[in-house]
């Protein structure tokens, strides 16, 4: 694994924290440890009573050599001569009897002694090395005689090497178990910090790859269920997606090629062959010309529709608010279809309420809405096909208008898409895919709502619902009338 980038920080911040916290359990444990072995050290020299002292050498009077003589019998009588040595002191500071045997004829600093010598107590304690260099812990008790005067004082001492060697090897210990910890927590942290790093590369590598424009790159094989986990699913997922919404762009744009090369190529032609004729033919000019206007409009209506949809996208789609009759909108539509159907050979029935539906919004709008539903009607039913369009009021609150048709209907795994911009169910039908997104942008800008529900081979049934402004008194007769308009 390379030193860099999120393993660098990681390391650098974890060690530097990790190394703290270790250093500070680390002397922490020590110093419990030594102020245990110290603090047993210490009970066991002070565990001698002062009067047991006072008691041993009141016998033998208060003169120097009864004070020698109850030394050399204290000396002789001490019982844990292995573990504690003791010297006796005598008023002036010489040792003059010591558990070991040994004479001491030099001079020794004994600061115990000279501190106990002072102290109300009569007793001190004092650590530190003998001239022999050995590090001792000492306490001196006081002995006065009953006047008050100093007979001398007793040193019981206990070598600290011992203590101190082994508080060197628990401090090895201490040491070495620490670095064990803190190298298990930085190689545990590093296989956990690799387990990261290395998907979130792939998944950086496959979003750039996706970037790039491959949108058939995966992020494949993580194991394990959590949040990069969910990443890489969701960036499956939106390659899934970009490549779906890129092959129905490119789609559209061969559809809206063909769908505009088509009326182009009609006004082409019957231009140049209204250039070879002249006014030879007058019904031939008068023929051509219908066909070119008509095409013209067709051309029109399908950059009209673009436009809608750019604009749509961009959030420049405007619209006009006023007061206007739904009701109106859609019989002006049926009407319009009126010839094209009757030359299909479908027939159109128009159920509607007779009572006016009062809303707010752009009605250049709703009859776009309309025109777009009823021309995939009629350019998905065949000959002899029938659409009913039926308008009903509901509680005077909402205007629901279903358009229903028998013709080829729409794949049940299509459904959930159709309104999707791009989208087209089937691709052997003219028409560039975003017609019915831009119907539900706009009856969503009204407060309405669009629903499409379908049997493939049977038949489609689009159901819009638009909320109306407050009833008025023509409303209240909402009998639905009925018209054929191939009758």
């Amino acid at each position: 694994m390379k030193f860099t980038g999120i393993t660098k920080r990681w390391a650098i911040n974890v060690a530097s924290i990790v190394l703290v916290i270790l250093l500070i359990v680390s002397l922490f444990a020590f110093a419990l440890v030594r102020n245990y072995y110290y603090g047993t050290a210490e009970l066991f020299i002070e565990n001698y009573d002062t009067n047991d002292i006072s008691s041993v050498f009141s016998l033998y009077g208060a003169s120097d050599t009864g004070f020698e003589d109850a030394a050399r019998g204290y000396v002789e009588n001490f019982s844990n001569k292995d573990h504690v040595a003791v010297w006796v002191i005598d008023s002036s500071g010489k040792v003059i009897a010591t558990s070991s045997g040994f004479s001491i004829s030099e001079n020794v600093n004994m600061p115990d002694f000279n501190s106990a010598v002072k102290n109300e107590t009569g007793t001190d304690r004092w650590t530190g090395k003998l001239p022999s260099g050995e590090k001792i812990m000492a306490s001196t008790n006081v002995y006065r005689y009953s006047d008050g005067t100093l007979g001398g004082g007793i040193r019981f001492m206990v070598s600290l090497d011992a203590v101190d060697q082994q508080l060197a090897r628990i401090a090895l210990l201490i040491f070495f178990t620490a670095v064990l910890m803190f190298a298990v927590l930085m190689i545990s942290g590093m296989v956990f910090i690799k387990s990261i790093v290395n998907p979130v590369k792939e998944i950086g590598e496959t979003a750039g790859k996706i970037a790039g424009g491959d949108f058939n790159a995966r992020i494949e094989d993580y194991p394990y269920n959590d949040e990069i986990g969910e990443l890489c699913v969701t960036i499956n997922d939106m390659a899934g997606k970009l490549s779906e919404t890129d092959r129905m762009k490119n789609d559209f744009i061969s559809t809206v090629s063909h769908e505009l090369r088509t009326p182009l190529t009609a006004i082409r032609g019957w231009g140049e062959t209204l250039i070879q004729i002249g006014d030879s033919d007058p019904g031939m000019t008068k023929r051509g010309m219908e066909i070119i206007i008509s095409e013209a409009g067709r051309l029109n209506s399908m950059v009209e529709e673009l436009l809608d949809f750019s604009r749509m996208n961009s959030g420049r789609l405007k619209y006009k608010s006023e007061k206007m009759d739904f009701l109106a909108e859609l019989d002006d539509v049926v009407y319009s279809f009126k010839e094209r159907t009757m030359k299909n050979g479908i027939e159109v029935v128009y159920n509607f309420p007779d009572a006016p539906a009062p809303g707010t919004g752009d009605p250049a709008r709703i009859k776009q809405v309309f025109i777009n539903i009823l021309d995939n009607a009629v350019k998905y039913s065949d000959e002899g096909g029938k659409i009913t369009v039926s308008a009903e009021i509901i509680d005077k609150k909402s205007l629901v208008i279903t358009f229903a048709d028998t013709g080829a209907g729409i794949k049940e795994e299509d459904l959930p898409h159709i309104k999707e911009k791009f989208y087209k169910a089937n691709n052997t039908v003219r028409g560039s895919g975003i017609g019915l997104a831009v119907c539900d942008e706009i009856l969503s800008h009204h407060g309405g709502e669009l629903a499409v529900d379908s049997v493939y081979g049977e038949g489609t049934t689009v159901t819009v619902t638009l909320p109306l402004d407050k009833a008025s008194k023509q409303a209240d007769n909402t009998e639905p009338k009925e018209e054929n308009d191939n009758e």
